[in-house]
């Protein structure tokens, strides 16, 4: 498929990835349409161009509202916490993401892109694990619902409606809360600590490397499969976060062998900065498989770390991340 010329519907749009690719999908000269749930980060889209309907994606009669006349929809929008309440899970990432996708599926929608995440395979799998599998078989209920909805809209796809599963590692670059913001403020606050001597591997993924995935499978017309996406790099969570302290100004985090940091979090005595799930992300082993994608998708991660840590450094320095201001606003919206 051609981008230029087309309309796509970016849910989540206000988001760290929805805000990016909002921006690249522009100057590849799409017009877009964005569904977001908050006025605040609504009119932060709008700036540039793109229309927004604010409103949630399990309500039907605003997805049929955001779906006409689309031709492409990336679905971002959905719940990501360590933890919490299953229902409320399957609510938005499951109700809501059948939702958006049989409403473009009746609006005449070509291709739909659903954001999965490798989280799919959970804290423990083999190393360089494909799309496959093994997938995850326990209870964090961000894993089951991830897996539930790539499954359910998976069985949309049909030659009129072309579905696509993307299952990003971990993604960071400018904006990213997680990745960024949060490990720097805990470094502020001094509750930041590497596990194990952040022996783990983390998957990371440059936001733009992600953007420029979505682009080449919605361009390949790659329906029916899903792909794993990183930047192809097995990477230590102690080489990462060491590059984000220099970047953010920080000092090396130290190290705590992680039976101790678990015995913290099982008594609840660490200002809410580590959970079971957040320990088992960060002492993951393994990589994942980007074979599929490089193979049947040309993709070629293009940004590096060092380049990507670049473009995170600058953005810090501009934006003034870490002043008590800009946390408000962020918190506000």
């Amino acid at each position: 498929m051609e981008l230029q010329g087309k309309t796509i519907l970016i849910t989540g749009i206000g988001g760290f990835i929805g805000l990016r690719a909002a921006e690249l999908a522009l100057q590849h000269g799409m017009t877009v349409r964005g569904l977001q749930r908050t006025a605040a980060k609504a009119e932060a889209v709008k700036t540039l161009g793109a229309e927004v309907i604010v409103g949630s994606i399990t309500d039907a009669g605003v997805a049929e509202q955001a779906c006409q006349g689309v031709d492409v929809v990336l679905h971002l929008a959905g719940l990501v916490r360590e933890s919490g309440d299953m229902d409320e899970f399957t609510h938005h990432n499951v109700t809501g993401a059948l939702n958006i996708a049989k409403t473009a599926k009746k609006c005449g929608v070509q291709c739909f892109v659903n954001m999965s995440s490798a989280m799919v395979y959970g804290f423990n799998y083999p190393n360089h694990v494909t799309e496959t599998g093994p997938l995850y078989q326990g209870n964090n209920p961000f894993c089951q619902t991830k897996i539930a909805a790539e499954q359910q809209v998976m069985q949309l796809n049909d030659p009129s409606f072309g579905v696509i599963n993307l299952r990003p590692g971990d993604v960071y670059g400018p904006r990213s809360l997680i990745w960024v913001v949060r490990p720097l403020q805990f470094m502020k606050k001094g509750l930041f600590v590497l596990i194990n001597d952040g022996r783990g591997v983390m998957n990371h993924l440059y936001i733009d490397n992600l953007i420029d995935a979505i682009f080449l499978a919605i361009q390949q017309e790659a329906y029916g499969e899903t792909f794993n996406l990183t930047d192809g790099c097995e990477t230590s969570w102690k080489e990462y976060f060491t590059r984000l302290a220099e970047i953010g100004g920080m000092p090396k985090p130290n190290s705590v062998p992680e039976f101790a940091v678990r015995a913290l979090a099982k008594l609840h005595v660490a200002d809410g900065s580590v959970s079971t799930a957040s320990i088992d992300s960060v002492t993951r082993p393994y990589a994942y498989s980007i074979e599929k994608a490089c193979n049947q998708l040309g993709y070629r991660p293009k940004i590096d770390l060092d380049e990507g840590m670049r473009c995170t450094a600058e953005w810090l320095q501009q934006e003034n991340v870490l002043s008590s201001e800009w946390l408000a606003r962020a918190k506000a919206s």
